[in-house]
């Protein structure tokens, strides 16, 4: 019998008759891209639901993390963490600044607060942390260092859609924060992405910006680039916002399967729930032990892989050890232990709200031991 395939993730899919629908009504509109209806109802939308004031629409995850550092006039060093996806340090060099790495907590995988400090250098003009698999940074630390030293905060939330700390959306932190909504993530456009604000004029400029710096048919206001989300994503995006919250469901629901699993097998660890977050479930890493679990991660990983049990070594390596950046002085391996001791460890288990009991246990199958 042929093996079904498992993949890490894969989108949220709109009943496709009302998808039908909406694309009829945008067909009839006549009206496609550039600020259409659709466009502004799910910005809107998406304040309401993720409890922030303001919020505008990219093309990708990547761009509003580029336009986030152009915005607040980023230059010099940006702080920030090498356990992340590549586009997070890639914003920082595409704007011409320095990447200065520190290390992680081995507790969460997000950047070390303790570690910050000794970073900062008077070049130092900002802090990049990533809200890694949507578990929240300690925030409150982070803006304090920023306040003393007069830091700009950026937040990388990219898994992080919907997570709130204490009933508050973890994206009122920092300056601003950054969504993506590709295609793997837990609500998504199909590709797409968000940056969250807090205030108007700050809107109206990324508004501008994210559009070629057009103000007015024959103003121009800044450098700009082309960011827009079209008609059919958002109305794609529309759709998915009405089953996010089940998804999110039945994904904590594999999650708890997982953890019962998983608990007591020599070897493998993994995080827990944080008291007082709503988490949302993005991703399921675990860590492997090789001395007590009796096969390295990247056995474990092709072991999977030969099954069709597709895990993601999620993030490895380290963005610190790409040719781009590893020489860079705080790209030392010395400088970051344990962001390369999670990196080394992890397999993130494949996750998504449509996976059956039979899917869990094939893909149990492999890991317990």
């Amino acid at each position: 019998m042929e093996k079904k395939q498992i993949t890490v993730t894969s989108p949220l899919l709109p009943n496709l008759d009302e998808y039908h629908d909406l694309l009829k009504q945008i067909w009839n509109s006549k009206w496609i891209t550039n600020n259409g209806s659709f466009h502004k109802q799910l910005e809107k939308e998406l304040a309401d639901y993720l409890k922030v004031p303001y919020i505008s629409l990219f093309t990708n995850g990547t761009l509003p993390l580029l336009t986030a550092l152009q915005a607040l006039r980023i230059t010099g060093e940006v702080i920030t963490t090498p356990y992340s996806f590549v586009a997070t340090t890639h914003s920082i060099w595409w704007n011409g600044c320095k990447p200065v790495f520190v290390d992680i907590d081995p507790n969460t995988g997000n950047i070390d607060p303790d570690k910050i400090e000794s970073a900062i250098t008077p070049k130092t003009t900002a802090i990049m942390p990533v809200h890694v698999y949507g578990k929240p940074c300690d925030t409150k630390r982070i803006q304090e260092i920023a306040d003393k030293y007069g830091l700009k905060v950026i937040y990388d939330a990219a898994h992080a859609f919907g997570v709130e700390v204490d009933g508050e959306s973890v994206l009122q932190a920092g300056d601003v924060s950054t969504l993506s909504f590709h295609a793997t993530k837990v609500y998504n456009t199909i590709e797409g992405g968000a940056m969250v604000m807090h205030d108007e004029k700050t809107k109206q400029r990324i508004d501008y910006l994210k559009n070629f710096g057009f103000a007015g048919e024959t103003t121009v206001v800044g450098p700009g680039i082309n960011s827009k989300v079209d008609e059919m994503r958002a109305a794609y995006g529309l759709l998915n916002l009405r089953q996010v919250d089940s998804a999110i469901e039945a994904r904590h629901q594999v999650a708890i399967k997982y953890r019962e699993a998983l608990r007591n097998v020599s070897g493998v660890s993994f995080f827990e729930d944080m008291p007082g977050v709503k988490h949302n479930y993005s991703y399921f890493p675990i860590f492997i032990d090789a001395s007590k679990y009796g096969m390295t991660r990247d056995e474990l990983y092709e072991k999977m892989k030969a099954s069709n049990v597709l895990g993601r070594r999620y993030f490895y390596p380290l963005i610190s050890e790409f040719s781009t950046y590893r020489g860079l002085p705080s790209a030392s391996r010395d400088n970051l232990p344990n962001a390369h001791k999670m990196a080394d460890s992890v397999i993130c288990l494949p996750m998504h709200h449509e996976l059956s009991d039979d899917d869990l246990n094939r893909i149990l199958v492999e890991v317990v031991r």
